[in-house]
């Protein structure tokens, strides 16, 4: 029995794998932990480099690309009943030391809390935004739409959407957090199951934490716990399926968590909007020139 399994996918990512992994065995946690890497049909030699530089990682290797959620889902389902938290970390990650013991501390002592998301920071230091965040209502889609999250990010009403109004280094309960660096309970993780599979990258996390606020657990945001989040930069070219899926599933998390608490014309309105968005943002990305890695979140 484990105190902590860390699950880690990974493809085409060898460099930044490496980081990550390097991170997590120069400054292990206290409690017993296992490090699982799935590494999803990569073609740049990400296993062996996990087999040469970090042979404690248990590491298995898809025959080919099933994606973020069900390769993850596949090392839960392996590691099931046998941790008493389970850690999703992105690969495009590096954990600060102390960030491991301090999630597993926080949810030892705050038992109500099924679900707990770090503090993640660019590479500039800046705070990446989407590690505390409210679910997508009507309204705070609207607000984002708008930009009135920008113009008025100290806004209790404009700034849900990342919750910008509140003090990054303060913990709070919140709606949901990254799943870049997400802690889940071994008993919430029983109780509200895998992740949602029709998902194929982005939004799973949201899914989750709402069904896991459902089931009467908390979400917590703890600042004390951080990590570097490398990702690719918003001023960046990105792969036309990144920006599709974002989209999508921002919709599928709407329709199955948020959309029976609405009318048909709020939640049409809102679907309209989610594409003409999706619109705008292909057309945005066309006219960029430079290119950068694609990033999951």
């Amino acid at each position: 029995m484990y105190d902590l399994v860390i699950s880690i996918t990974a493809w085409n990512v060898q460099e930044l794998l490496q980081g990550c992994l390097a991170s997590i065995f120069a400054n292990p946690p206290r409690q017993s932990y296992r490090v699982a890497v799935l590494d999803d049909h990569s073609s740049d030699g990400t296993p062996d480099m996990v087999r040469k530089e970090f042979p404690a990682a248990d590491l298995t290797v898809n025959e080919k690309n099933l994606g973020f959620i069900r390769s993850n889902n596949l090392i839960l389902q392996r590691y099931e009943g046998q941790a008493r938290y389970y850690l999703l970390l992105n690969a495009d990650t590096v954990v600060w030391a102390g960030a491991l013991d301090a999630l597993v501390e926080f949810a030892d002592e705050h038992t109500d809390a099924g679900i707990v998301g770090g503090k993640l920071v660019r590479p500039d230091g800046r705070l990446d935004w989407p590690c505390k965040r409210s679910f997508p209502t009507p309204s705070v889609f609207f607000y984002r739409a708008l930009r009135l999250d920008k113009l008025f990010p100290k806004s209790r009403r404009f700034g849900r959407y990342h919750l910008t109004y509140l003090d990054e280094n303060e913990t709070h309960e919140v709606d949901a957090v990254s799943g870049a660096l997400l802690l889940i309970r071994g008993r919430t993780l029983q109780q509200i199951g895998l992740m949602d599979q029709q998902f194929f990258m982005y939004g799973d996390d949201l899914d989750w934490c709402f069904r896991g606020k459902a089931a009467g657990w908390k979400v917590d945001y703890y600042p004390k716990a951080v990590a570097t989040h490398y990702k690719s930069a918003s001023n960046k070219k990105r792969p036309f399926r990144m920006i599709y899926w974002w989209y999508r599933s921002a919709w599928i998390v709407y329709k199955k968590s948020l959309a029976p608490r609405y009318s048909r014309l709020t939640n049409g309105v809102v679907f309209l909007g989610m594409y003409f968005m999706l619109g705008v943002s292909l057309l945005a990305n066309l006219l960029r020139h430079s290119k950068s890695l694609p990033s999951r979140r």
